[in-house]
């Protein structure tokens, strides 16, 4: 049963009201909506400071167990990369891609405490919708990049500290982020309940991240694996990540090919989502 509209908490409907407040016309409209939207999700990180530190342990269990254990075995071949410095990009793109997939219950949560109905029915595009949502993922996926940086630091893994790479390197979780956070949208709009989503969840996380260049080069994969790997958009933030996090890691693809993929993904995966969102209270 869904709870009456009064469970609505006042500040989350003051800042709902003051997206009417916005002018509706043009790309800065859309700009200034999408950051309102991407604010209020950020905020609710204040009630929930806890979910920062116990997404920590994951990419620490990673990088302290599985990195260092297979530094020293020397299994996986990666050049003149030590495998634990190999590693540290894909760990931190799967700390991105753990914190956005699950993005879509929230959703679900918000239908059935009345919040998206008060939401489709202000003026707001349904993609800045969508988009605002993408954007506080990668809020979120950036307190990981520093828990990543410092274990990363700690064990001696060369990174490069370049101001530009850097940004690069926000940039990359951003777009990661709003991509997979976005693709988490489609299915909670398709799937409808938390039940559903849940277990579709969990069926996805583990095939993008194995299927990917995040543990192991993509030329150690056999054919169809590659195949699979370079339709996998995790494959180009984790390239693009290890290109512009360690010093002397050239890029495997290329990374104007990273960021075009993911931004084109995101793009594709932000109008489906805004085309269905409104199916969520169907």
């Amino acid at each position: 049963m869904k709870p009456p509209a009064s469970a609505v908490p006042p500040a989350a409907s003051a800042d709902l009201a003051s997206l009417g407040a916005l002018p509706s016309d043009g790309p800065a409209a859309f700009a200034r909506k999408t950051l309102v939207i991407a604010e209020l999700e950020v905020r609710k990180l204040r009630h929930d400071v806890t979910e920062l530190l116990t997404r920590a342990v994951q990419p620490a269990l990673w990088l302290l167990v599985f990195g260092e254990v297979f530094t020293r075995a020397h299994a996986i071949p990666t050049g003149d990369l030590p495998y634990r410095d190999f590693m540290a990009p894909g760990i931190l793109a799967q700390s991105v891609l753990f914190i956005s997939i699950f993005y879509g219950i929230a959703v679900i949560w918000e239908r059935d405490l009345g919040l998206i109905h008060k939401l489709l029915v202000s003026p707001t595009p349904r993609a800045a919708l969508v988009l605002g949502k993408g954007l506080s993922a990668g809020v979120r996926a950036i307190s990981q990049a520093l828990v990543v940086y410092l274990l990363a630091l700690a064990l001696g893994v060369r990174l490069n500290w370049n101001p530009l790479a850097l940004l690069g390197v926000v940039a990359a979780i951003m777009l990661g982020a709003a991509c997979f956070s976005t693709l988490s949208l489609v299915i909670a709009c398709v799937v409808k309940t938390r039940e559903r989503f849940m277990g579709i969840g969990q069926l996805l996380t583990m095939p993008l991240f194995f299927a990917s260049n995040a543990l192991y080069p993509t030329e150690m994969m056999p054919g169809w694996l590659r195949v699979l790997a370079h339709a996998n958009p995790l494959t180009y933030q984790v390239d693009a990540l290890r290109t512009l996090m360690l010093v002397g890691s050239p890029s495997a693809l290329h990374l104007g090919l990273d960021f075009a993929v993911l931004g084109a993904t995101t793009a594709v995966l932000v109008i489906v989502a805004g085309v269905l969102y409104p199916t969520l209270v169907r």
